[in-house]
């Protein structure tokens, strides 16, 4: 049985694949992350395209790495005749998107088998294929595709699947290149495997050389800072939550979603990640996304974009793929994009902040933007919200997005006192002091010494933890420590943190559970270490680092009963979260 750890990433920076360890490319969409997808095995079968490239006996690789400071997948067999890696990897775009595979011979002579299944469309439209020029071509609707490949290929499975086998021995080296690019457009000149190889490494180790983040947890760091990295849109600089869709919070149930799009609610920690370790840039280009996106009446603001930052993200289901192991339905696009969320107006304004106390250049039409969303929120900060976890249920007054009503007060209020900004601030400040007392009052159970999920709830919600990060309450409060306290006792499982309960009061309006949420740990460590509590914190850290696969990735969730992960793959929200742990847990 497929795991999702089975897989790793390679990417160009505007779309990404996952490669298993048996070889075969299973998802890719092109040419970006929330395109159609060509290769779609990992939501069906091989029928739904991917691309195979392994010794002809079949079977996982012996092992795998990345190359030192790059995304560039090593993959190698040992056979009974010898051994024998698989380079994969995604060239920085230039024209058009490939994927280059360079076969290497390590020891004997192994047989080689490729196997290339081309379905546009989610697995779709089966195109027409021709020989042209030694290439294979292959056209469907908007979609063309070239194969260039350096042994003779063949049609099987009445021309269904392209085929090709070969042998290496020491030193042979085969590289094959799959180039996309729309129907309608001239074929775009294929990269040479050897130069764009060579540019690759040095592009990726450019890029981590710049990392200035100081902690023992370096190489995670670095890895994570990778991730990330691979999952930034470069022409518009929006990340992605995750670059798949549909892999299940839980395996063989419903909770599938398409994670390709931008959360305005992973802003702040995504911003903090980067400056951290020293990538202004990259900050830069993602608040100048941020503010692009949210531009236009406040009221309209999206707790989600497209990577360009367009609105419409209709939901619909892929009803001819059956899913993850059968976890289904597939779902392209997300409804929740269409929610009302409190919190994203408090952490537009947090993001803001951040860059503006960072050093970032703020341009004046930025604070025109927050005031803005301040005047609108003084009017909607009452009304009930979907919270921060998109429920599905009915709408509730979730003690996290009142928080983040706060936030957005304060850190409006803080513009105004440290740099000098014009604004109301006497009306904010008294709307702060207002939010306070509310949630003070109606999110907090004295009786159990913790902040509940929502006003008169008895459930817990782990983005609670977040208090004393946010500074709505100091870490040495005993409402702070209470509800850290509680949501150990409550909401752990095996070690690891939910999200919430939603079996409880029928929360999130949703069939069956899911996993441990990666984030929320990642948060409870965070929590720990700023109530001093930093052995617990560090242990906590460190079975979190223990789940990565062997190349270091992390999925969405954690599912602690099948000891696997769970949720889209790999999962930004838990990188950032590797990132801005480790630097709470460095030494001051």
């Amino acid at each position: 049985m497929r795991r999702i750890e089975d897989y790793a990433l390679i990417g160009d920076m505007q779309t990404a694949a996952l490669v298993g360890r048996d070889g075969s490319v299973d998802w890719l969409c092109l040419p970006r992350f929330d395109s159609p997808a060509c290769f779609a095995a990992l939501l069906a079968d091989p029928d739904a395209g991917r691309w195979l490239l392994a010794p002809a006996g079949g079977g996982p690789c012996s092992s795998r790495r990345y190359l030192d400071g790059t995304l560039i997948l090593e993959s190698t067999w040992e056979c009974d005749g010898g051994a024998v890696r698989v380079l994969d990897f995604m060239p920085p775009r230039r024209q058009a998107p490939d994927v280059v595979r360079i076969v290497e011979g390590v020891r004997g002579r192994v047989e080689m088998r490729m196997e290339m299944t081309l379905r546009f469309d989610y697995g779709r439209d089966e195109p027409w294929l021709r020989h042209e020029h030694g290439l294979l071509a292959a056209v469907a609707g908007p979609d063309a595709a070239w194969l260039r490949a350096p042994v003779p290929l063949r049609q099987e499975g009445n021309g269904r699947l392209t085929t090709a086998e070969f042998t290496v021995g020491p030193g042979d080296r085969a590289a094959f290149v799959l180039t996309w690019q729309h129907s309608w457009l001239r074929r775009p000149h294929a990269v040479d495997a050897r130069e764009s190889l060579d540019a690759t490494v040095h592009m990726w180790r450019d890029w981590i050389s710049r990392c200035d983040h100081r902690s023992a947890d370096g190489s995670a760091v670095r890895d994570s800072l990778l991730v990330l990295k691979a999952l930034t849109y470069e022409p518009t600089g929006g990340i992605v939550a995750a670059p798949t869709t549909s892999l299940p919070e839980q395996l063989g149930g419903s909770r599938n979603w398409d994670y390709r799009y931008c959360w305005l609610r992973d802003a702040t920690f995504t911003l903090q990640a980067l400056m951290s370790a020293g990538y202004d840039a990259e900050a830069r280009a993602w608040r100048d996304w941020l503010l692009r996106a949210v531009a236009g009446h406040p009221a309209d603001m999206q707790i989600m974009y497209t990577v360009d930052g367009a609105r419409r993200i209709p939901e619909w289901t892929v009803d001819w793929l059956p899913g993850f192991d059968g976890s289904s339905p597939v779902v392209v696009g997300n409804a929740a994009s269409g929610q009302f969320q409190l919190d994203v107006y408090g952490e537009t304004l947090e993001c803001l902040h951040l860059a503006r106390r960072s050093g970032l250049a703020v341009e004046e039409e930025a604070w025109d933007l927050q005031r803005s969303i301040m005047d609108y929120l003084e009017g909607a900060w009452r009304r009930p919200d979907n919270g921060v976890w998109e429920t599905r249920g009915p709408r509730r007054q979730f003690t996290h997005s009142k928080i983040l009503t706060w936030v957005a007060a304060d850190r409006m209020i803080r513009a105004v006192e440290t740099y000098g900004l014009g604004g109301p601030v006497d009306r904010w400040r008294a709307l702060r002091a207002e939010i306070h007392e509310e949630v003070c009052a109606r999110g907090y159970d004295a009786d159990r010494n913790t902040f509940t999920q929502y006003y008169g709830s008895t459930g817990l919600d782990a983005a609670l933890l977040l208090i004393p990060r946010l500074g709505f309450l100091p870490a040495d409060d005993p409402r702070v420590a209470g509800t850290v306290d509680a949501i150990r006792r409550e909401l752990m499982e095996d070690g690891f943190v939910l999200r919430y309960r939603p079996e409880q009061e029928g929360v999130d309006g949703l069939p069956g559970r899911e996993g441990t949420f990666l984030a929320c740990s990642f948060w409870l460590a965070d929590a720990l270490a700023m109530l001093g509590r930093r052995r617990e914190a560090r242990e906590l850290f460190d079975r979190l680092l223990g789940l990565r696969n062997d190349v270091g990735l992390l999925s969405e969730e954690y599912d602690t009963a099948r000891h696997r992960q769970a949720g889209n793959f790999p999962q930004a929200y838990s990188h950032v979260s590797v990132i801005n742990t480790a630097a709470a847990l460095a030494p001051d």
